[in-house]
């Protein structure tokens, strides 16, 4: 019972996205029942032709041609509205799945990190993907068959209660046969479909981690365990595959086709006995077995578009849950007045935990001041990545209190925050497109010249001219043709273009060889004057002119203060420094 109302659910949202469609819903419903109606008419005229004309012999020429040219003009009809009704559903449906697709997309694009901390890629696309072009099969084959086969049944009906209502009312016995068919193959198949579905996505999420990592798999020999990891789901999804495709060849077409077989020998049974007391037409003998025909079809049609039926309500459970997912990034829904001007940053007091159970920041107190740079170090887990994360408002702190320029940074407007603040990340994202576009981000403020500008202030032009097509040149996926120092500049030139007043550099040279450290060392220097900066460093000797350096341990600062007091201080900071130094080393 609580399966049937969570898809009845499922079914009420997706039926919701036809609201706006009214209109073009309402044209092909019309086309619908003219094709019908002149599909169910063709058995009606043969035998009005076999009683009235065959069987007594009797050919009026102008009765006949009549009889004629009206059934040829109801099958051309039949065609004509067939095609019309088929493509203006197929043509909704394509609308309805294209909004559905983007209606995820932009929702996933508002979630918060966190959201994507837990939840594999792999799944995400698949969703996106796999599980939305299931739900487009409901609208275009599904639902247009369910609709179809409903009207042709119901004007089959009709037809038989027309001809014979004895018969017709004897034959309603078959419609719970029907749903008893139906109610057996889904209590069944259901579980099915959501097991593949479940182990298509686990598929999905192995095959990407496999590539994304493909070096480290390498590196440490994991092919073959990942082989046999990956072999283990195939296995298990084919299984749960073949098992559905079990169900569906006992229980669609033998079942429904032996249905058929019954029915037409009770009918001819019926007729036989009754033409031993009277006379019994032969045309509607004909007729009432083509309608019992055309009965059977459009079940069949239906039980055949059952697995599809299946298949799309539980991806589309699966896209409506994602759609669910109440978790907006921080400031979405806020619109502040607050402009940031100089760029000073406070934290005062700051906790923050990422499960609401463990504090991985606490007590957190800082100022960061226009034109000094504060680096924060210290062992991985210590908290450095979080105190970046709060400041850029990716997630929400609980206690204390961020301040930019005075103003709480709840006061700003998330546009304010993206502009002001520049991040560069260890290592740097490059979209596909041309080095331009990577430069711009479709940036309006930013144009041509102040690209060039951006380029050649943190020195990326030396590379970038000696390209074929200078900064027109295609950017591979992730900037892969590019070394990871150009990447790098890359990425400074395009903070550099939004001229932030805030800039945050995350371990901005840690993956950059000797040779290249000089020329990004260089735009660094460049790039921090005048500006507030927060830098977080594995290297100490890339932080060792900052103004002040916060030390890092288990969520807390525990030492603060500029390089040389704090080598003066037998501390944390200075077991780090002689350790990377290798004076503890020699000592």
């Amino acid at each position: 019972m609580k399966h049937d109302i969570q898809e009845w659910s499922v079914i009420k949202r997706l039926l919701a996205y036809t609201k706006r469609y009214g209109r073009p819903l309402s044209l092909a419903f019309v086309f619908l029942l003219l094709a019908t109606g002149a599909k169910l008419a063709g058995p009606f005229l043969i035998k009005v032709f076999i009683d009235e004309f065959v069987t007594p012999g009797v050919y009026p020429t102008n009765w006949v041609v009549t009889l004629l040219v009206v059934y040829m003009v109801l099958h051309i009809s039949a065609v004509i509205f067939d095609y019309l009704q088929s493509i203006a559903f197929q043509k909704i449906a394509l609308k309805i799945v294209q909004n559905i697709r983007m209606d995820i997309f932009r929702h996933v694009m508002g979630l918060r990190l966190a959201y994507f901390d837990r939840t594999p890629a792999g799944v995400l696309v698949s969703r996106i993907t796999n599980d939305t072009e299931a739900v487009k099969e409901l609208y275009v084959g599904v639902m247009s068959t369910f609709v179809q086969s409903g009207v042709q049944l119901l004007g089959t009906y009709i037809f038989l209660y027309i001809l014979e209502p004895t018969l017709a009312t004897i034959g309603l016995v078959l419609l719970p046969l029907f749903w008893l068919i139906i109610w057996a193959y889904r209590r069944y198949s259901t579980k099915y479909f959501a097991l593949v579905r479940d182990l298509l996505s686990q598929l999905n999420a192995q095959l990407s981690e496999s590539i994304n990592g493909m070096g480290i798999v390498q590196q440490f020999r994991q092919e073959e365990r990942l082989v046999r990891q990956f072999e283990a789901t195939n296995e298990a999804h084919q299984e749960a595959r073949f098992k559905n495709l079990k169900l569906d060849s006992m229980l669609l077409r033998p079942i429904i086709e032996l249905l058929l077989a019954f029915s037409i020998i009770g009918l001819l049974g019926y007729y036989g006995f009754l033409s031993m007391t009277e006379q019994v037409q032969v045309g509607v003998v004909y007729a009432f077995i083509s309608y019992i025909e055309r009965i059977f079809r459009p079940v069949l049609d239906i039980m055949q578009r059952l697995s599809e039926f299946q298949q799309a309500v539980v991806s589309a459970d699966r896209v409506f849950k994602v759609l669910d997912t109440d978790e907006p990034a921080p400031g979405k829904s806020l619109s502040g007045e607050a402009a940031i001007e100089a760029g000073e940053v406070r934290f005062d007091d700051v906790t923050f935990s990422y499960d609401g159970e463990v504090d991985v920041l606490k007590n957190i107190s800082f100022v960061a001041k226009p034109g000094e740079t504060v680096a924060l170090v210290g062992h991985t887990g210590s908290g450095k990545s979080s105190i970046i994360n709060l400041l850029t408002r990716f997630y929400p702190y609980e206690g204390g209190q961020i301040t930019i320029d005075g103003h709480p940074l709840e006061q700003f407007e998330e546009v304010e925050l993206r502009d002001k603040i520049g991040l560069v990340l260890q290592d740097p994202f490059l979209f596909s497109g041309t080095i331009e576009d990577n430069l711009k981000l479709f940036n309006p403020t930013v144009d041509s010249d102040k690209v060039r500008q951006s380029a050649e202030f943190v020195q990326a032009n030396t590379f970038i001219e000696k390209l074929e097509t200078g900064y027109g040149h295609t950017v591979g996926e992730r900037g892969a043709t590019f070394s990871s120092g150009e990447r790098q500049l890359l990425a400074f030139a395009r903070t550099v273009a939004r001229d932030p007043k805030i800039l945050i550099l995350d371990e901005a040279t840690s993956s950059i060889d000797t040779e290249t450290e000089e020329r990004v060392q260089f735009a660094l220097d460049r790039m921090r004057r005048g500006r507030t900066t927060i830098a977080i460093a594995h290297r100490l000797s890339t932080i060792q002119d900052a103004d002040l350096i916060l030390v890092l341990h288990r969520g807390e600062i525990v030492e603060r203060g500029n390089h040389q007091a704090l080598l003066k201080h037998d501390g944390l900071y200075k077991k780090m420094y002689e350790l990377q130094s290798g004076q503890r080393l020699m000592s």
